[in-house]
């Protein structure tokens, strides 16, 4: 189960120790990105950063007096925003996995 990973100079405190940091920078890097997603031909238009924060929201005029479809357009937008942001974490999270360089093969023969 742990060929190729020398237990000898294993040591779990610094390794925990990287991959917070690595973490850490990782999150703040990505509370930098923009994601945006457009419901209705553009009608209705949210961004959100990395963080999941609702940073944008446009809607354009005509919508305005039209209460039902401004609703489908706006949880249409708000899933597809949803949706994005779950993928850029699990991105995120195999990219810190994909960083954890010896223990990559852990469990494997």
């Amino acid at each position: 189960m742990f060929d190729g990973i020398d237990l000898k100079n294993l040591n779990l405190g610094d390794m925990i120790n990287k991959f917070q940091d690595m973490a850490k920078e990782q999150e703040s890097k990505n509370a930098q990105n923009l994601f945006t997603a457009k419901a209705g031909g553009g009608m209705v238009e949210i961004s959100i950063n990395g963080n999941s924060e609702v940073v944008d929201l446009k809607i354009d005029d005509s919508l305005l007096e039209d209460k039902d479809s401004l609703q489908i357009l706006l949880i249409s937008c708000m899933n597809d925003i949803i949706k994005q942001s779950e993928e850029n974490k699990k991105r995120m999270a195999m990219s810190l996995m994909g960083n954890l360089g010896g223990l990559g093969n852990l469990g494997q023969k």
